[in-house]
């Protein structure tokens, strides 16, 4: 083969010049660069730059996999090298105790001792918690009739709590029939999946019942409080792990099963589950707006001495009679090390753990809803910000300036008013029928989407019953605010309703939803630059091949 003359060099040097800089103008200087612009974070290792990245190890909840899996995935591109093992919230406690991990993640902080009576607490590690994301434990469950799944299904906590101690057994019991307004489901025997491994999912289960159902609850376990080792009893199956729990419920042997996950689990596998009905006398699911609503009521620990504090307090919760709130609500927490002299800690190991935290704090929640969880809200972030700050109490050379909540891209609040939950604001009110005694709704649970009048569920599913549609706003989107107009003026921020018939602008608000985006500013095509960049190369390349063929000599040689 020839060598290349000077002159197809150049031509092979200027189309690959040509197709990099058209591409780096599509994508931007970020994407050359290697970082988002809105994070404002990155591996920077120019002297007297901020410390250079290591990779962070932890484990724990499942509970919170998802969203953290999504968030590793997503820091990824910035240079953070960061692994995660699920296992259980138990397990993720005992690891960080025990130094094998850099971080923990839980939904219950460490009770000093287990069920069993081994000890459960840091093992004098030096440790802060703080909240990391919110959800609503759902029960998944598979109920055919004939060869045709339920997927309106819809059960009083009183009913959940019966099926989770053996006290029903049976899908055609008459507390069944009763909360789904007379309709009955075949003679099918219940099987309860519970898991199998210490699990703070058990734990918010057996916490609520505790709290709600004791007459129940207590005499099944034996004692009184929660549990992350569920007492297995009966026709109940085990289960390791969250993915495991929806994996056997969703598969061939599962008719007849209900079980206990976060809510992306069954989102993620477009899979039902279980309407609950709250204080206010609706059938609710754990979407991200009916468990933003519910936490309102949640109460933090604020003693800052205390070693529980920012630990959850959810009795308020689970009695919310606001007719959206989903009862099983709740967030996770991580446990990050505090001590200047922590034996796996470096700066660069600090660093990126602060790193990480800020962009899960902020833009990662963004990604929270379409995930099956709920963004964080104001209050916690803030607190959570306190919590990173020990970071650099521990190692000055961490750096961790220019973080503040109001430059973080949090879709519950904005930086020009902190006051309003934005959330809270556009969640919707449910749908008529999903009310005692009505319905029940024909929409599909497991969708994300909201019940609502306004015919919230999956497209393609039957319109909800028992209702009319809701107003958009003379035309607007629903959920959007006409230009000009105000929204904290005319909606009430806790309840979501329209102040006394108030009008925004021209236009009357309603409360229905708009759907969360991960959606960051320069990203709205994120692909187009990937498809300008194969369309260029299918023009190019061609010519580049040739030029890298040669002419033949004059003497026909190659």
């Amino acid at each position: 083969m020839t060598t290349p003359t000077p002159r197809t060099r150049s031509l092979a040097a200027r189309a690959l010049l040509t197709l990099g800089l058209l591409v780096g103008a599509v994508a931007g200087p970020a994407a050359i660069a290697g970082a988002t612009p809105t994070t404002g974070i990155g591996n920077d290792q120019r002297p007297g730059a901020r410390p250079a990245y290591a990779q962070i190890e932890g484990s724990g909840s499942t509970w919170s996999e998802v969203i953290v899996q999504q968030w590793i995935s997503d820091v990824d591109s910035l240079g953070m090298k960061v692994t995660y093992n699920g296992g259980g919230s138990s397990q993720g406690r005992k690891n960080f105790a025990q130094n094998v991990t850099d971080f923990g993640i839980s939904e219950i902080p460490y009770p000093g001792v287990d069920e069993f009576g081994n000890a459960d607490n840091a093992g004098g590690r030096e440790f802060a918690y703080l909240p990391v994301v919110a959800g609503g434990t759902a029960f998944t469950y598979q109920l055919k009739i004939g060869n045709e799944l339920v997927r309106n299904l819809r059960l009083s906590g009183e009913t959940l709590a019966k099926i989770f101690t053996n006290r029903i057994t049976n899908w055609n019991d008459p507390a069944i029939t009763k909360d789904n307004n007379g309709r009955k489901f075949p003679s099918l025997a219940i099987t309860p999946v519970v898991r199998s491994d210490g699990s703070g999912t058990t734990a918010q289960l057996t916490t609520w019942m505790d709290a709600e159902h004791a007459g129940l609850w207590r005499p099944f376990f034996g004692r009184s409080g929660y549990t992350s080792y569920f007492p297995k009893k009966g026709r109940m199956i085990g289960q390791a792990g969250s993915d495991q729990m929806m994996n056997y419920i969703s598969g061939f042997a599962g008719n007849g099963s209900i079980g206990y996950v976060e809510y992306a689990y069954p989102l993620n596998k477009k899979y039902p589950v279980v309407k609950v009905l709250n204080k206010g006398g609706y059938f609710v699911e754990p979407t991200q707006y009916n468990v933003a609503v519910a936490l309102t009521k949640a109460r933090i620990n604020q003693d800052r001495k205390s070693k529980d504090y920012l630990t959850q307090i959810l009795t308020d919760v689970y009695r919310s009679t606001d007719k959206r709130a989903y009862p099983l609500s709740s967030y996770s927490y991580m446990i990050i090390p505090t001590g200047s002299k922590d034996q796996r800690m470096t700066t660069s190991k600090r660093q990126t753990l602060g790193d990480f935290l800020y962009y899960s704090l902020c833009e990662g929640q963004s990604k929270a809803g379409p995930y099956g969880y709920s963004p964080l809200p104001l209050n916690l972030v803030q607190a959570a910000f306190t919590q990173v700050g020990r970071l650099q109490q521990a190692d000055p050379g961490v750096d961790l300036s220019n973080r503040s909540v109001s430059k973080c891209n949090n879709p519950t609040f904005t930086g020009s008013d902190l006051k309003r939950n934005k959330l809270a604001e556009i969640a919707p009110q449910p749908a008529a029928c999903d009310a005692v005694g009505q319905g029940p709704c024909g929409t599909a649970t497991g969708t994300g989407k909201p019940s609502t009048d306004g015919g919230g569920g999956a497209s393609g599913d039957a319109p909800s019953q028992g209702g009319g549609n809701v107003p958009s706003g003379g035309g607007a989107t629903p959920g959007e605010v006409p230009a000009g107009g105000d929204v904290g003026s005319g909606v009430d921020p806790t309840t979501g309703e329209v102040v006394g018939g108030a009008v925004v602008g021209d236009v009357a608000v309603s409360a229905t939803p708009t759907e969360l985006t991960a959606a960051r500013p320069g990203d709205a095509t994120p692909f187009a630059w990937l498809a300008l960049a194969q369309l260029l190369a299918l023009v190019l390349l061609p010519g580049l091949l040739l030029a890298r063929r040669g002419r033949p000599s004059a003497g026909g040689r190659r």
